[in-house]
């Protein structure tokens, strides 16, 4: 119902900008000056050594030609959106450079792994986002089919079926099956989505014990995770958790892609997450991980955390909203409204979301709070809109490279280009916010 925060409505009219005239003139502005810049591939290899410098982290600062995060891929991807909503301009042929140097690395670089943001099936994402539905680059389209398919396969088979206990890059959206499947969902004219949906339902069917998709201990990514988690997680964030498979799963119900038991999994993993919520101040969240009870590791651990796409309660909510959706089950609707209206109670700054990416940012949340906005045709949605344009237009820095920093703990401002925790998702975010277009590139982080 329009005004409200927890009715639902089936979108009926096509996206919309929510913003005025004069924001909508600036966010476009700033939106192409930055897609501009990320699209300048010199630049982006002149500062790949400052953000080295700049960073605590200089081993994830990295270019791969066919990567869909922090890559070619994924400029490619933003050069298709930019020219379905600005035709003429020329970004069609930019996305096609950059396509080309990825197709180019791929030649050199054998074997590859398959995940979606750093693998194979990211580059086949990217080429069908350019092929306007498929009616282009026919031959190369036909040859990344043949060489994802057993990809693919290998990638539902490295679920198993044995005692639980997987490491969460088997099956998550980043690296795992789920973003393989994300891939799939667009295109897989060889048939092996069935097999990798197949194998995410036994993973997540409900036990009388701990959960298949269970982490354990010497799975767990650093010694601190160990030391809060000695008996092992679940891991609760939709990047790297299992609200990746759940959103996954029902989305490809929604789509007709249907495997035996595969309601009955959304269902029950869905009211697992459900019924984990902790509430605060502001309302119900989801922390991090849990332990393989389902309890907080710690009064630390049990509170809800930033509020983030990869982790937190906006990728939490929108996985559940997806369920919601697939199931027609209003309670699960509800709740995942419940859970974003809490986020936009929370004070900005206890958000703990201070770079302006996508990933761990306000892009990121911005993003899922406009596909609330279309869903439920809600005023709190569609306000919370425009102030987080606000908030990113005011980080907008021109002269910056790119014109957005990835912003690291204590502030340390890093120069990067790429889709995840770079520019160029703060720019297709912006223009999303800004036309008239569906922004379809969102499937690959789940969010529609």
């Amino acid at each position: 119902m329009p005004g409200s925060t927890t009715g639902h409505r089936e979108p009926t009219s096509p996206w919309a900008s929510a913003l005025d005239a004069s924001r909508r003139s600036t966010t476009l502005f700033v939106a192409r000056d930055v897609a501009v810049r990320v699209a300048d591939r010199a630049r982006i290899r002149q500062c790949l050594p400052l953000a080295r410098r700049q960073t605590r982290y200089p081993e994830f600062i990295k270019w791969t030609p066919y990567g869909l995060a922090e890559g070619n891929s994924g400029i490619a991807v933003m050069c298709s959106y930019f020219d379905r909503c600005l035709p003429g301009e020329g970004w069609d042929a930019i996305g096609h450079g950059f396509l080309a140097e990825g197709v180019t690395a791929l030649d050199s670089s054998r074997p590859i792994q398959s995940g979606l943001f750093s693998g194979f099936s990211g580059f086949a994402f990217a080429l069908g986002s350019l092929s306007r539905d498929g009616n282009r680059y026919q031959r190369l389209l036909t040859g990344v089919d043949e060489m994802l398919a057993p990809q693919a396969s290998a990638a539902a088979a490295r679920l198993g079926t044995g005692p639980p206990g997987v490491p969460v890059s088997a099956f998550d959206l980043v690296s795992g099956a789920s973003g393989v499947a994300a891939s799939l969902l667009e295109r897989d004219p060889h048939g092996v989505l069935p097999g990798i949906l197949t194998a995410l339902v036994r993973l997540v069917e409900p036990t009388d014990g701990i959960p298949r998709w269970v982490t354990p201990p010497e799975l767990l990514t650093s010694e601190s995770m160990r030391q809060l988690y000695p008996s092992g997680n679940l891991n609760c964030g939709l990047a790297h958790g299992i609200p990746g498979p759940l959103a996954l799963l029902s989305l490809a119900l929604r789509a007709g892609h249907e495997v035996p038991g595969q309601a009955e999994a959304v269902n029950a993993l869905a009211h697992w997450l459900a019924s984990h919520g902790v509430d605060d101040a502001w309302g119900v969240g989801w922390p991090d991980a849990l332990t393989p009870a389902g309890q907080p590791a710690s009064q630390m651990a049990s509170a809800a955390t930033r509020s983030a796409w990869c982790y937190g309660t906006p990728g939490v909510a929108r996985s559940l909203w997806h369920a919601g959706e697939a199931l027609n089950d209003e309670d699960l609707r509800r709740t995942a409204v419940k859970g974003m209206t809490s986020v936009l109670r929370r004070p900005v700054e206890l958000r703990y979301i201070d770079s302006p990416t996508f990933c761990h940012g306000i892009a990121g949340l911005l993003h899922i709070v406009l596909r609330f906005a279309y869903d439920t045709a809600s005023d709190c949605f569609m306000k919370a809109s425009t102030d987080l344009v606000d908030q990113l237009l005011a980080a907008y820095e021109p002269d910056r490279p790119f014109g957005f920093a990835s912003l690291e703990a204590e502030n340390a401002a890093v120069d990067r280009a790429g889709l995840l925790n770079g520019a160029s998702g703060v720019a297709m975010t912006l223009l999303a916010a800004a036309t008239g277009v569906d922004p379809a590139w969102d499937r690959m982080f789940l969010l529609s």
